[in-house]
């Protein structure tokens, strides 16, 4: 199974860390291949739910075994009451009865996620035969953000032609943030970045570049940048190798010579390598044109600024994909 040489330095970094990734999806061929992989690489201890009898025959028809891998089949599994007990103390305030509990938590995404909530797992992938929101919904349920002030996000990786990284926020969560959420994906986006070993230069996108266009989408840009500068101010960043600025366009983002032109004084401007976008259009547009028309490489939506990692996979991954995000939801339960 390929994999690119990022995403090899990701794996060997997670090979460390010793957790336990839970994948809901045992029906998908791509997921019992990714599970296999993922378990011969030791990348982290996997957990499958599905039919356990389905499961070992296709293993058994590929000559693999399951070293590294357990199954369960959430209806069968003893800590289902254990599950259902936990899921109606956390929802019976928005009106759960204990017989709604009792067939939610049979769902294999939320049976994942009570797994994480109960300490039996570290971290959750899906997301081959499910929606993004059928992933998150139980995630913002019962994990919830780890930070109640500050909004959960979504991050993309995007490798290019060229092998460079980019982190790229949010396109997939929040609709059309408000200059406070901004800030707060920007603060989650420099963090998620730290965890995955590289230094977050970030810009705050627009359609202006320091006072270049006007309008209320530059004014939020505009605000956002100064919260975020603000935050960046406490005790809890001092230490950290983050940079911020904005607002500015992608090209003066990205370009040097550009930026020269642009925005000489900045020290992000044409070398930014988080990218946060003004709203969910601009980001979701960007990222899939990056996809289909630059070659990019895509890895996410993975989930930031929650408890515990929760990731989602496009429909259309394949086996690599779901191996590469394995490695990356390894690497976000670092604190």
């Amino acid at each position: 199974m390929k994999t690119t040489p990022y995403i090899q330095g990701l794996i060997a970094k997670a090979q460390k860390l010793g957790k336990t990734i839970v994948l809901p999806e045992g029906e998908d061929e791509r997921v019992l291949q990714a599970a296999h992989e993922a378990a011969k690489q030791k990348i982290a201890k996997i957990i499958i739910l599905g039919e356990e009898a389905d499961i070992k025959a296709y293993f058994a028809k590929q000559g693999w075994d399951l070293e590294g891998i357990e199954l369960i089949n959430p209806a069968h599994s003893p800590k289902l009451g254990e599950y259902t007990k936990l899921l109606y103390d956390l929802r019976k305030a928005k009106g759960m009865t204990e017989e709604e509990a009792a067939k939610t938590a049979l769902n294999p995404n939320y049976f994942g996620t009570l797994m994480i909530k109960a300490g039996d797992a570290d971290g959750m992938v899906s997301g081959a035969n499910h929606s993004t929101a059928d992933t998150v919904r139980p995630a913002l349920q019962i994990i919830k953000s780890r930070r109640p002030e500050r909004v959960v996000s979504a991050l993309f990786i995007m490798e290019s032609k060229d092998g460079k990284i980019f982190y790229l926020s949010d396109c997939a969560v929040n609709i059309n943030p408000t200059a406070k959420e901004m800030a707060d994906i920007a603060l989650s986006s420099a963090e998620s970045v730290i965890q995955f070993g590289d230094e977050p230069r970030v810009a705050m996108l627009s359609y202006s570049t320091f006072g270049s266009g006007k309008g209320e989408g530059v004014d939020k840009v505009r605000e956002a940048t100064a919260l975020a500068k603000e935050a960046l101010k406490a005790d809890e960043y001092a230490n950290l190798p983050i940079t911020l600025d904005g607002e500015m366009q992608a090209d003066a983002a990205l370009d040097a010579v550009v930026a020269r032109k642009k925005a000489p004084s900045s020290n992000v401007a044409g070398k930014a390598n988080t990218l946060i976008f003004p709203n969910i259009e601009a980001g979701n547009i960007g990222y899939k044109l990056l996809q289909r028309l630059g070659g990019a490489e895509m890895y996410g939506p993975m989930l930031q600024g929650l408890n515990a990692p929760i990731n989602d996979l496009s429909r259309g991954c394949f086996a690599e994909d779901i191996v590469g995000l394995i490695a990356i939801t390894v690497l976000q339960t670092q604190k």
